[in-house]
């Protein structure tokens, strides 16, 4: 038997975290709700997510706390280490909502409002 585990990380006044959200419970998908201004970033998630998607799709360079940042601190998000430190630092700068859709031990990794990819991945489970 499959076993899916999806997890939604982002922040519950976010758009396209309420959009992510209704789509989820609208295709009847249970999954958990990571919300990072009461858990903060998981330490332990960043690397597969940098690994995943690139820190430079992680990082939210469009975005209000960006912008907020003074020039040396933009100027110092040079790699993967300092992305991770900022992305703890400031969660609102992480892209959201980053979704781990789980599948017997397998772990596929969005980031943004992707319902074309979350339907792939639905179909590939479905198929198992």
């Amino acid at each position: 038997m499959t076993t899916v585990h999806i997890t939604l990380y982002g922040i519950p006044n976010c758009d396209t975290v309420k959009k992510s959200r209704a789509w989820f419970t609208a295709q009847g998908l249970d999954y958990t709700f990571h919300d990072f201004k009461k858990q903060g970033v998981p330490a332990h998630r960043l690397p597969s997510w940098i690994t995943a998607v690139g820190w430079e799709k992680l990082i939210n360079r469009q975005g209000t706390t960006w912008r907020k940042l003074d020039a040396n601190a933009q100027a110092a998000v040079q790699g993967q280490d300092s992305a991770a430190a900022l992305a703890q630092a400031q969660p609102s700068i992480v892209k959201r909502p980053v979704v781990e859709w789980q599948v017997d031990g397998h772990t596929h990794i969005s980031v943004g409002f992707v319902p074309t990819q979350w339907e792939t991945w639905r179909a590939s489970t479905a198929s198992v």
